[in-house]
């Protein structure tokens, strides 16, 4: 029970955050993204706010396990291969179309109507397709 409230808790955190930062709003993340036009860097605050207290967090949990059971996810690879620059490329290129990104897009659902719902339902069959896909690929690569 610990659990589910700790996770309601910082889920609920982390969509406010998002709808605080701006991240939830399509045409500030454009903004954002459109570096030779009308650029707004105020998200480069947002991103640099989350990705300095992330990188603290990964270097304290070392060795460690949560206070609420289970266990911290494994480091993520540094290595720089096809599936992560795949992947890269096409996150990047929904996340400049929509203006969205998974989090955002997930924080948006109750707001964004019908249009947030179908992005929601088309990044979902997305990611469920995902792994599918990653698997023909490298079927491919490999009788290549």
């Amino acid at each position: 029970m610990l659990r589910i409230l700790l996770a309601l808790f910082a889920g609920g955190l982390f969509g406010t955050g998002l709808m605080l930062s701006g991240m939830t709003d399509t045409a500030k993340v454009q903004g954002w993204l459109d570096i030779f036009g009308n650029w707004d860097p105020t998200l480069a605050f947002v991103m640099g706010g989350a990705l300095l207290p992330m990188a603290l967090a990964w270097r304290l949990t070392q060795g460690r396990r949560p206070a609420a059971g289970g266990s911290f996810p494994a480091a993520p690879h540094t290595e720089l291969d096809r599936r992560l620059v795949l992947g890269s490329v096409l996150f990047g290129a929904g996340w400049g179309l929509a203006g969205l990104c998974p989090g955002p897009a997930m924080a948006s659902l109750s707001y964004n109507g019908w249009q947030g719902m179908l992005f929601f339902a088309a990044m979902a069959c997305g990611m469920l397709a995902a792994p599918r896909l990653s698997r023909h690929l490298d079927r491919a690569v490999a009788n290549a």
